[in-house]
């Protein structure tokens, strides 16, 4: 069996690179950190976990940059996002930090990503819903250009003319959510 930890990280919280060191001398196979970019001060979106929303939501590093702070203090450990909130990042350059970090890392993030469940924060980032599945599609696809598996399918893309490097490594059964 493999375990991985899951933090928020945050500025209350253990560091993402301590974090991550710690996990990976314990002999954990995984850490992963979520994303909120930001949280409207009103929702209407009900919490999941049918409480109050927990503060960190609101308090979170950005997915990224903890990641790669998490890269740098390890050696072996894998690095998760859980998730990438697609919708909420220009897809172009989601697929450059993700190339990124995973290359910097030497292969070892595993890419998370998906649209989240706050109404509210979706809208504020990406317009009303009609648009939602397209932009999610759109950040999938333009991932590819970044992987040299090209591995989100073999349809023709405009984005795929693009010349962008670095290439992640990730196989395509890392990519997706």
């Amino acid at each position: 069996m493999k375990l991985g930890i899951e933090m928020f990280a945050t500025g209350y919280a253990m560091r993402p690179d301590e974090l991550a060191r710690a996990c990976e001398e314990r002999g954990f196979e995984s850490v992963w950190f979520p994303e909120h970019t930001h949280i409207p001060a009103s929702r209407r979106t009900p919490f999941p976990g049918g409480v109050e929303l927990p503060k960190e939501y609101s308090h979170t590093h950005d997915l990224f940059v903890s990641l790669m702070a998490a890269a740098a203090a390890t050696k072996t450990i894998k690095l998760g996002s859980g998730i990438c909130l697609a919708m909420e990042r220009d897809p172009i350059t989601m697929a450059k930090e993700v190339a990124s970090v995973d290359q910097l890392s030497g292969g070892r993030l595993i890419f998370g990503i998906g649209g989240g469940w706050n109404v509210e924060e979706m809208e504020m980032s990406s317009g009303r819903r009609p648009a939602w599945a397209a932009r999610l599609r759109k950040s999938f696809t333009i991932a590819g250009i970044f992987s040299k598996y090209r591995a989100l399918g073999s349809q023709p893309s405009q984005y795929w003319t693009t010349r962008a490097r670095p290439w992640s490594v990730l196989e395509p059964s890392k990519i997706g959510g």
